[in-house]
């Protein structure tokens, strides 16, 4: 096993949650596809509250705030980042179907950069038929149901309990 650079903590000692008992049951991709559509929700009231706090922040500002508007687009994967990285490592969509993102065989919780990326992939991929298709045929012939964007970063999405 690696050893920990000098001046860096210990993975396991950082705050993330301890690892999940194994075997982990895999999410099934009806769950995900309902977990989606749930998100798809969250991210409209999230990038509504979001709309609403650029537009106050820039007339507090004189119109110098509404250069955040530029982060609108990516407020679905910025949704992403904080919910999955989060402590309940999952997006509110994800919790209500009982699902979780870990890192597979240890159970570890994913950091924001990773949920990030994560999300950014997804993205990409339903925007591209011919990925997105891919990726879900990943999905369909694995018998851990883990998506292309999943094995791109060794991330699955597990049932809770």
């Amino acid at each position: 096993m690696l050893e920990t650079p000098p001046g860096y903590a210990d993975r396991l000692q950082s705050g993330y949650a301890a690892p999940m008992p194994l075997p982990m049951v895999r999410a099934s991709l009806g769950a995900r596809f309902v977990a989606y559509l749930l998100d798809i929700l969250f991210i409209f009231g999230f990038t509504a509250v979001l709309t609403l706090a650029i537009t106050l922040i820039g007339i507090v500002t004189f119109g110098l705030g509404w250069t955040l508007f530029a982060i609108l687009p990516a407020s679905g994967i910025l949704y992403s980042a904080l919910t999955v990285g989060g402590s309940a490592q999952s997006t509110w969509g994800m919790r209500m179907m009982g699902l979780r993102v870990v890192t597979p065989g240890s159970g570890t919780r994913v950091d924001f950069i990773t949920a990030g990326v994560h999300a950014l992939l997804f993205y990409v991929a339903v925007t591209t038929f011919l990925l997105w298709a891919v990726d879900i045929l990943f999905g369909l012939l694995r018998s851990d149901r883990r998506l292309g964007h999943d094995l791109l970063l060794g991330l699955a999405i597990v049932r809770v309990g």
